[in-house]
């Protein structure tokens, strides 16, 4: 099994999570978090592409040195080792524009999964 983390933008989740559900992966869990790129967070076209930014980025001098945290969310879902290729291709194919800020997904190897409810582990906790 693997954990695959997708940091997306906020606006971008209802469309994700309308197609990891048509791809046939409706479990999934999303957390709002702040981040920043290589970019450092600086403003610009982004607040284009995510309007809700504009509430964020503040203009400032050019010379005054400055970390802007983006609002983002993380998606996080569960799948078997044969899935995650059609998960990832789902989140990519929704949230590329082709401008920084689309997004990173990180595929992880997961050791265990225990259902608490049940104690059931492995491939049958989250089936």
């Amino acid at each position: 099994m693997k954990e695959i983390i997708a940091c997306i933008r906020r606006h971008q989740v209802p469309a994700t999570k309308n197609a990891l559900e048509e791809a046939g992966f409706p479990a999934l869990t999303i957390q709002s978090i702040e981040g920043r790129g290589k970019q450092y967070g600086i403003g610009g076209w982004e607040a284009e592409v995510d309007p809700e930014l504009n509430k964020v980025l503040r203009p400032q001098q050019v010379t005054e040195s400055r970390i802007n945290w983006i609002p983002k969310r993380m998606l996080t879902l569960i799948v078997q080792d044969q899935e995650v290729e059609a998960a990832v291709k789902t989140i990519t194919a929704i949230n590329k524009t082709g401008h920084c800020g689309d997004g990173k997904i990180f595929v992880c190897p997961l050791h265990e999964v225990v259902r608490v409810r049940t104690g059931e582990v492995g491939k049958e906790a989250v089936l």
